[in-house]
């Protein structure tokens, strides 16, 4: 009896235990507490400061909200993620705390009138710094509230529900704002057919379309309904409180104020919609009206954008870039290609700028031509205006001089984009007559130059300069002090040189002073924001320099465990994470970027955390993709770059005595993710590789993708060959790959990591597949964030910390 009763018994049991395995595999996890109490520690508040230098105002922001509140209705259409029960945009982080701050004085005021709960977001100025404006997002409606500064009040000024899907306002004056609002409640919206009226159709006759791989399109004529219905909105203006409509309901991409306030340049857009590109791509007409919307000009009825042409610096050939003048009352300007649209055609000027004044009746007048793509105009006064020109093929910018009264040009500087060392930083504006921000001249003919990274040989130190425009000299008159990392956050005064600048250290954490450079006054302390990481005290950080085979130097910046040393503890499992990029100069390649001296704060993405956890840390390995030729373009030999990267990065941690050449573990998001499994496919230098929301498979991105303007139907080799899933049968090393399942970031659908874990779990690799619900291309969700920093420690004590260590016996049933 005893025999017969005891197969069922250990039958049951064994199904007991295992099922509870079961429910321990599913399920949501948490990291270790040192990392979750980091992810969640409250970080210093966000700073905003007045023109005039008087008030401070601090916001707080809500991070990280759960999967619940992800999981709220979304629609996704037209490139655009939509909230169908408010008319805004999903997926906000909102502020949820504000406060003022007199700097004169230090003292810090309540805001009264605030609304309870608060979901408050695009926080601005008015024009004269009087007033403060943001929007609070209710579960079905937005609304406008306006704070006086004087008076540390807040009150809602409108009375119809904002309509923010494409846009949100803009201040008119001190007492008047626009917005778009809503023209019928969410109840109306389309009702989806269980029945459709027929099958989607998309048709092409003999335009090419050579488009990236958008996500979020419209896919179906009921799409089109849903984005007609919640991106038409009516235009108002409120004054005090006082709502008037312009014009008539339309889809709005854009409204753009005159300096004078008499017109706007308006940009509505309209039918046939793209299921190809985003609703800033669809058919739109672009005209100039006055402040009660008739029209006044019609500037240009511009196509889709579908017929783009692909590859860097190749341009529709349609006018582009309308905009007013900040020097004059009421002058619209913009560009126009004069090679087609083709970059390569052989023209000596590739791009003209013209013009048009008020009342819009007179000829339009060409102001200059740029000989590379113009990029843009900083304007001053009648003799100083510069002009932005550029490649971003050949990573080369221009400024100019450009003299507005009598037409001329003159090149001021010319540098690579990639050359962080050469570059000027930007000129100090001051509002003019207008309330229009326009470049400051100072001592005659100086513009005062602010650079906030400030990179140099001994890394970045953010510095102050003057410009000189007749001799094109540049003098430094304020830098970091070495062992610091500090920026100028604002210029209070430029005659008097006071500055607020915003201060860190490796060890302190970034606070806010005013300084005077001309009085050498003690600076004066504004903030005290408090190390919200006491988990990292006594770890240490270290900008490491180091050279790859090649030549190339390289830095990364290596973090230790606290109380750590290496004679007596020997070497550490690593864990390297990086993000490739592309250089056309190896000198520029080879600059020094970034600063050991910032204090390291902390976001849900970074692998700091793990420092924590008995592991070195390789944060921001450089990883440089150089042009092996003046012919040539970097990818041209990605993959043994990108080995020589990883080498070098190895090899200078194990010569440190830090790194354990053995336990060595790599990973990336994006295009990091892409360069972990290229690594791991091509190599066996890692035990273990951690790949977020990559894109493995390049013929999904045949028309371009990161900088890489070659298609794949002109380059079919190098796509395949870049392509890790073409290897996957040699990805052999643990590879955790990760994604959000509502990824909207081009080129990263989900299913290049679905297909990348098929293929290598088919030739028998190790790998593991992660999909995080309701994420996007960044993940915001608590839980999911949460279980992924569980995962990725998991990962690496697995197939890193003990890798080659057996497993213990499990000992009874």
């Amino acid at each position: 009896m005893a025999t017969k009763c005891f197969a069922p018994l250990f039958i049951i049991f064994f199904f007991l235990f295992t099922t509870v395995k079961a429910q321990d595999d599913a399920g949501y996890k948490m990291p270790p507490k040192d990392v979750a109490d980091m992810l969640l520690a409250k970080s210093a508040p966000n700073v905003s400061v007045d023109d005039k230098g008087e008030w401070m105002l601090l916001t707080e922001v809500s991070l990280y909200p759960s999967v619940e509140e992800l999981a709220k209705p979304e629609l996704r259409i037209a490139g655009l993620r939509i909230n169908p029960q408010n008319f805004a945009p999903s997926r906000q982080n909102f502020i949820n705390n504000i406060w003022l701050k007199n700097i004169a004085t230090g003292k810090e005021y309540k805001i009264t009138g605030l609304p309870s709960p608060l979901f408050a977001a695009s926080v601005s100025w008015s024009p004269t710094d009087k007033k403060i404006a943001f929007t609070n997002t209710l579960t079905d409606r937005v609304d406008l509230y306006v704070v006086d500064v004087a008076t540390q009040k807040a009150t809602k000024i409108n009375k119809t529900a904002l309509n923010t899907v494409t846009s949100g306002y803009q201040w008119y004056d001190d007492n008047t704002v626009l917005y778009r609002a809503t023209i019928k409640a969410a109840a109306a919206a389309p009702a989806k057919p269980l029945k459709p009226t027929g099958p989607t159709v998309q048709e092409n006759y003999g335009k090419a379309s050579p488009r990236p791989t958008f996500q979020d399109m419209i896919k179906s004529p009921y799409d089109e309904q849903l984005f007609e219905f919640y991106a038409t909105t009516q235009l108002i203006k409120n004054s005090n409180g006082t709502e008037t409509k312009i014009g008539q309901p339309a889809i709005y991409s854009s409204t753009n104020i005159s300096p004078d306030k008499k017109y706007m340049i308006v940009r509505t857009l309209h039918k046939p919609f793209s299921y190809l590109v985003p609703a800033q791509g669809f058919p739109s007409s672009v005209v100039i009206t006055d402040m009660n919307g008739k029209k006044l000009k019609e500037l240009a009825d511009l196509p889709s954008a579908e017929t783009a042409p692909s590859g860097n610096d190749n341009v529709q050939f349609v006018p582009r870039g309308f905009d007013w003048r900040d020097d004059e009352p009421a002058t619209v300007i913009w560009c126009m290609p004069l090679d087609s649209g083709m970059i390569k055609k052989n023209v000596d000027y590739h791009d003209a700028v013209y013009a048009l004044a008020a009342p819009f009746n007179t000829e339009v007048k060409q102001l200059f031509k740029t000989k590379m793509r113009y990029r843009g105009t900083a304007w001053g006064n009648a003799t100083l205006a510069l002009v932005n020109e550029g490649l971003t093929g050949k990573q080369q910018t221009q400024t100019n001089r450009y003299y507005p009264t009598t037409g001329e040009m003159e090149k001021l500087m010319e540098r690579n984009t990639t050359d962080a060392y050469s570059n000027p930083g930007n000129p100090l504006t001051e509002r003019n007559q207008w309330g229009r921000n326009v470049i400051k001249v100072i001592d005659g003919n100086k513009l005062l130059m602010n650079n906030t990274t400030g990179s140099s040989p001994k890394g970045d130190l953010p510095f102050l300069a003057t410009f000189d425009l007749a001799t094109k000299k540049t003098d430094i008159i304020w830098r970091s002090p070495e062992g610091y990392f500090e920026y100028v956050a604002k210029v209070l005064n430029a005659e008097k040189m006071e500055l607020l600048t915003r201060k860190e250290s490796e060890k302190e954490m970034p606070n806010f002073w005013v300084k005077n450079i001309k009085t050498k006054i003690a600076d004066r302390q504004l903030t005290s924001f408090s190390n919200p990481y006491p988990q990292l005290d006594g770890v240490t950080k270290e900008k490491i320099r180091y050279k790859r085979a090649d030549g190339v130097d390289l830095t990364g910046d290596l973090y230790l465990p606290k109380g750590y040393n290496k004679d007596r503890d020997g070497k550490l499992p690593v864990f390297i994470w990086a993000y490739p990029a592309e250089y056309n100069s190896a000198a520029d390649a080879a600059q020094i970027r970034g600063s050991e001296h910032k204090f390291t704060l902390l976001n849900w993405g970074t692998p700091v955390f793990y420092v924590t956890q008995g592991y070195a840390v390789l944060n921001n390995a450089e990883m440089p993709i150089v042009a092996p030729g003046k012919d040539k373009k970097p990818n041209d030999d990605f993959i043994q770059q990108l080995t020589m990267n990883a080498e070098a990065a190895i090899n200078v941690l194990d010569s440190m005595g830090v790194g354990d050449k053995n336990r060595m573990a790599v990973g990336g998001h994006s295009y990091g993710a892409f360069m972990t499994a290229n690594l791991l496919a091509h190599t066996k230098l890692f035990k273990a590789g951690i790949a977020r929301s990559g894109a493995y498979n390049r013929s999904l991105t045949p028309f371009g993708f990161q900088n890489e303007d070659r298609t794949y139907w002109q380059d079919t080799k190098l796509y395949t060959e870049m392509s890790p899933f073409t290897y996957a049968n040699q990805i052999k090393t643990p590879i955790l790959l990760v994604h959000g399942e509502m990824d909207n970031n081009t080129g990263t659908y989900p299913i290049q990591s679905e297909r990348m874990f098929n293929a290598i779990k088919g030739h028998g690799g190790t790998v593991k597949y992660l999909s995080l619900p309701y994420e996007s291309h960044g993940y915001q969700g608590r839980e999911n964030i949460l279980h992924l920093l569980n995962e990725q420690f998991a990962w690496l004590e697995k197939y890193v910390k003990n890798a080659g260590k057996k497993p213990e016996e499990k000992k009874g049933f």
